[in-house]
């Protein structure tokens, strides 16, 4: 079918020449010279294009858009075999992102063809060339590819990383106090953390701005997830020198102050400042302890805040060439393959694709916020939070036996 529509584009290009020829050789004229000049040399032009699609063709060369079954990458997704070990994202899960991609396409690759490129993109750790290789495509279009699915899944993050409905709050609360184990954190509407993600970063004197605590260049993310692991809210795009309360103040979160509602709170480690308002959230008491009320507070705060932690561990478990070692991409688009990541996250704990964390020597480790004016009656909550731990939750029997009314 396709060399039966090249050579007829072939002869029609010819015909088109020779229609051209013969319009010069009647016309004398000054301005039809130069009129059919230009004619003769639109229709030489379509026909070596033409020409030379006709030999491409007859030389077996594969059009762009045909899929070949030799790719070791295509066998595996279009098999039974396992997904995850190639494209870090089981079949399962890459069905449903390819649902809830838009499917508006004319021409070029396939949707599915497109996702998957995307996938082996971020499995290998945003090699262009090692995708192009694997895919058997040219490099420019893998680049291509990847920036339009990317971008095209920015457009529907808001269906996937979003916070939860009125209604939704108190199944989150009981999972936090499943947690804490007290029932003391059952008005806890998720715990916010950051983490440092490694880049390459721009030359001359911003670069000094990516430079971390721990002396490397990184882009910073700030998440907030619910008892689950699942994110509820990312932003992501600060230089890695920002300090995590400078980072929280930026975010349209905090400047809107839309969450978490009216009653409820976050839990924060020390980079945090103890706030009631624009945002609750409620830090562990600093050291030096005063006593066993601090002390115990501090433990079951850990142990809610912890689930953060864990899915930080998850998300650089699944994309490890992405999150543990420098991305070899430009600053400005890091951000949003950061945000994909996260996203896809959030897919796999919707189909229950979980992959165990792995322990990693790259842990951010908790600074002190030194900010005291952030702070805004946070300190009064968190007091009475305390006292409910130490309190006891019910009298014993002795003094329930006496009347003291």
């Amino acid at each position: 079918m396709v060399r039966r529509e090249l050579l007829a584009a072939a002869i029609l290009a010819g015909k088109l020449y020779l229609e051209a020829e013969e319009k010069a050789a009647n016309l004398r004229c000054i301005g039809g010279q130069r009129r059919n000049r230009m004619r003769r040399r639109l229709a030489r032009r379509r026909y070596l294009l033409a020409t030379v699609i006709l030999n491409s063709e007859k030389a077996n060369i594969q059009n762009y858009t045909l899929l070949n079954s030799q790719v070791p990458i295509l066998r595996v997704y279009f098999s039974e075999a396992d997904t995850v070990p190639s494209l870090r994202l089981s079949r399962t899960t890459i069905d449903m992102l390819t649902q809830v991609l838009p499917r508006k396409k004319d021409h070029g690759w396939s949707h599915e063809i497109e996702v998957l490129v995307l996938l082996y993109w971020l499995a290998c750790g945003a090699s262009y060339r090692v995708t192009a290789d694997a895919f058997a495509m040219p490099t420019s279009t893998v680049c291509r590819v990847v920036h339009n699915v990317i971008e095209n899944m920015l457009k529907v993050l808001h269906r996937i990383i979003h916070f939860p409905g009125p209604q939704e709050m108190e199944e989150v609360g009981e999972g936090f106090a499943c947690l804490a184990g007290h029932n003391s954190f059952k008005k806890v509407a998720g715990a916010i953390d950051g983490c440092h993600i490694r880049i390459r970063p721009p030359a001359g004197q911003q670069k000094q701005c990516y430079i971390n605590r721990k002396l490397f260049p990184s882009i910073i993310l700030q998440a907030i997830t619910d008892s689950t692991g699942k994110f509820l809210d990312i932003y992501v795009g600060n230089p890695g020198s920002v300090h995590d309360a400078l980072v929280l103040r930026r975010c349209p979160m905090y400047k809107q102050s839309f969450f978490p509602p009216k009653g409820f709170f976050l839990l924060g480690d020390g980079g945090y400042p103890c706030l009631q308002h624009p945002v609750a959230i409620i830090t562990p008491y600093r050291q030096p302890l005063a006593g066993h009320v601090e002390c115990r507070f501090n433990k079951h705060h850990a142990k809610a805040r912890c689930i953060i932690e864990r899915t930080f561990g998850m998300l650089k478990t699944r994309w490890r060439a992405i999150f543990l070692r420098a991305l070899e991409i430009h600053p400005l688009f890091a951000p949003k393959v950061v945000a994909v990541c996260c996203m896809l996250h959030n897919l796999c704990q919707a189909t229950n694709d979980i992959l165990e964390e792995e322990h990693t020597e790259d842990v951010d480790e908790d600074t002190e916020n030194t900010d005291e004016d952030l702070e805004q009656n946070g300190n009064n909550r968190r007091a009475r939070l305390a006292a409910q731990l130490s309190a006891p939750e019910e009298l014993p029997a002795c003094l329930q036996e006496h009347d003291y009314s």
